[in-house]
């Protein structure tokens, strides 16, 4: 990628970063106190291989040394238009380092939008851009986070009443808790997940997208499965981040709600992350008012708005990726009712431009 750089505020420099910076990237990374697990070089590189869809980092140098950075994914799809995002696939990212540089990565990530022919830029949290051209939304989806308690009994008790009666209910049940990377575990997942997105009328990742991600991970990320008779009911992929787990990819079966068993996998994980040092549960996001928010809610999380912003180009809208969109409610009933191995072979071509 040709390099390009332009001056910033008080002497700093924006620019494209070049395969020769990986290294500075990676520490500049570690040490942001800002930084989420979507902006690890570990997240970039695995979207990237398995989606095709290319990472550009954009950096703020002053006196040699990065101020701040922009992740992005030049995202690519025949449905969904070009777009670049920070980050592919994720539910957060944006800009991170020095806030006084957000302009002036903003700007640039509008230009690098233009060359590579992008008619919309993301970002997705983190501190943003008050330039015209960009527009703020604190009103669509919201955060969840809370902290772990002591032991298994306290993190029981700490659920509050109506829901954890369905965990106890869960609880009761003859299921048993498996956890692993292994190509078992990666199959059982995807197998659960793929079904309950069906359901949801929603098209699946590809799951080269899963495999990507728990190979870059290593020991940061895993499969949890809940099993009833020996068969996989209900299981999520969980990414470990500077002490928070977020169980990220998770459903479950048509059997799961009668058998409690996603309110068994999430109680479970928060004991299984906690073990493993864990202080905090980060129920990822939801868009507001939706059921996941207000299932969230029930187990005592407190929602936190979120801050997106995207630019546009003149004369272009901005890309529609929501499912709740009413232009999609009638693919969306039509997609529930696809057999599951139909809905399995053309999901990830469509949801690999969802990024």
């Amino acid at each position: 990628m040709m390099m390009h750089s332009v001056p910033s505020a008080a002497g700093t420099i924006v620019r494209h970063a070049t395969a020769a910076d990986a290294g500075r990237i990676a520490q500049f990374v570690a040490a942001a106190p800002d930084a989420r697990a979507f902006h690890r070089p570990e997240w970039l590189r695995a979207v990237e291989m398995a989606s095709g869809h290319d990472t550009h980092v954009l950096l703020a140098e002053h006196a040699g040394a990065i101020a701040a950075m922009l992740p992005l994914h030049a995202v690519h799809s025949p449905l969904f238009g070009r777009a670049l995002v920070s980050t592919g696939f994720a539910v957060d990212g944006g800009i991170i380092g020095d806030a006084a540089q957000v302009e002036a990565l903003a700007g640039a990530a509008t230009q690098w939008a233009a060359r590579l022919s992008c008619g919309t830029v993301e970002l997705r949290g983190g501190p943003l851009p008050v330039a015209p051209g960009w527009h703020t939304r604190t009103d669509s989806h919201a955060g969840f986070i809370a902290p772990l308690a002591g032991d298994d009994e306290a993190q029981l008790a700490a659920i509050p009443r109506k829901q954890r009666a369905e965990v106890r209910k869960g609880l009761a049940n003859a299921m048993t808790v498996q956890v692993g990377t292994s190509r078992a575990d990666r199959a059982m997942h995807y197998a659960v997940y793929a079904q309950s997105v069906r359901n949801l009328g929603t098209p699946v990742f590809p799951r080269a997208l899963f495999d990507a991600v728990l190979d870059a991970f290593g020991d940061d990320a895993d499969i949890l499965t809940v099993l009833a008779e020996g068969q996989p009911v209900a299981a999520v992929l969980n990414l470990y981040h500077r002490g928070a787990v977020m169980p990220y990819w998770g459903g479950g079966v048509f059997a799961a709600r009668a058998l409690r068993a996603n309110d068994v996998m999430y109680y479970r994980l928060m004991c299984h992350a906690r073990e493993r040092g864990c202080d905090r549960f980060d129920f990822g996001r939801s868009k507001c008012d939706s059921g996941a928010y207000h299932f969230k809610r029930n187990w005592g999380f407190a929602p936190q708005p979120l801050a997106y912003a995207h630019w546009t180009a003149d004369g272009m809208a901005p890309r529609d990726v929501n499912p709740l969109s009413p232009k999609y409610r009638a693919r969306i009933a039509l997609w529930q009712r696809l057999p599951l191995a139909i809905a399995n072979r053309l999901g990830p071509i469509i949801a690999n431009g969802l990024a």
